[in-house]
């Protein structure tokens, strides 16, 4: 059986060069694999020409759409005026069952607001969240959620570190995922009211491997594989994380510059090797957790190496079921007591 993508071709820094390579890429990785790319048919067919001339894949079909949310678009207000854009007609395509699932690198908040509008939450989940996969000296973890929810209530923190534990374990790979809050300091009783009533929601729930509290300073000490917080908290960790990372390279390559040549290709052929042990792009993207479909979102800054890893994901989540484990989980599992 075929596995149907949607791509928003038109999504992100690098659009549509990276997305139309990538997704060319991903074709090589799954012969089962059927692409929608949503856009600009005039400039899709002029990157497929350049891509592979004279022939372009029979599973690789085109969906017009005449407008595109820019990275600075307000989302709803992009909605509401972009009814035409590759973003709204790619999620129109996971909302109809057209497609098994779908992958933007455009803009975030748009693209998270049009899921949840047109494809609507899983049943049991009150607000879906956004998983990032980070790569440290330890390992992969996850932080969830890093920016679809900024006004997050305790039953939704609850909710993503049941979905960010299952997507750790089905997906990434970690058997039983140690899963922790991100908050202030260790003890139980520290951080805001949100985080201590989370405390306590996650802590009654056996089937979570609950950890406790994870203070910002511990996330790359191996004391957790995943971190639960709000998306205001989660984005500032992950756009820091990034700054963080690229700026040590940056520094750390900017000493070699006055070494020996020799020393400077050894260094290098290093220094690539690290980086390619934590270059996120290797994740592919992030999965919107908690939809009625799949959806992942990549980094504005994709390139086509990304593209085709987030198609990969999408199609690994097609595989294995990922959403009805989910929805049996939280149904079986509904907290009492929890604050609206």
């Amino acid at each position: 059986m075929a596995v149907r993508v949607a791509v928003d071709a038109m999504g992100g820094d690098n659009a549509p060069h990276a997305t139309v390579r990538g997704a060319l890429q991903a074709l090589d990785d799954h012969p089962d694999l059927e692409l929608t790319l949503v856009g600009d048919k005039a400039r899709i067919e002029a990157e497929l020409a350049s891509a592979c001339p004279g022939h372009v894949p029979s599973a690789i079909r085109i969906v017009h759409a005449t407008q595109v949310v820019g990275m600075d678009d307000g989302p709803v207000e992009a909605l509401k005026t972009k009814r035409d854009s590759s973003i709204v007609r790619t999620v129109e395509l996971g909302a109809a069952g057209e497609v098994d699932a779908l992958l933007s690198a455009g803009n975030t908040g748009a693209c998270a607001a049009a899921c949840q509008l047109k494809m609507k939450p899983l049943r049991a989940v009150t607000r879906p969240g956004i998983a990032v996969t980070i790569p440290s000296f330890h390992g992969p973890f996850v932080v969830c959620d890093v920016g679809a929810n900024i006004q997050a209530k305790p039953r939704h923190l609850f909710e993503y570190a049941v979905m960010a534990a299952l997507y750790a374990e089905r997906v990434i790979g970690i058997e039983t995922p140690r899963v922790a809050l991100v908050s202030t300091g260790e003890e139980s009783g520290k951080g805001t009211g949100l985080i201590k009533q989370t405390h306590e929601l996650i802590k009654a729930d056996p089937r979570i491997n609950f950890v406790g509290n994870v203070e910002g300073r511990e996330l790359f000490e191996d004391k957790c594989d995943v971190a639960i917080c709000d998306g205001f908290v989660g984005n500032v960790i992950l756009k820091f994380v990034q700054g963080l990372a690229e700026g040590l390279f940056r520094t750390i390559a900017r000493e070699f510059d006055d070494e020996s040549p020799v020393q400077r290709v050894r260094f290098t052929e290093v220094l690539d090797r690290v980086w390619q042990r934590h270059d996120y792009s290797r994740y592919g993207g992030a999965p919107l957790l908690g939809v009625n479909g799949i959806c992942i979102i990549c980094h504005g800054r994709s390139n086509a190496f990304a593209i085709r890893n987030g198609i990969n994901a999408a199609h690994r989540f097609v595989e294995r079921g990922f959403n009805e484990e989910i929805t049996a989980r939280l149904v079986q599992t509904q907290p009492q007591g929890t604050p609206a």
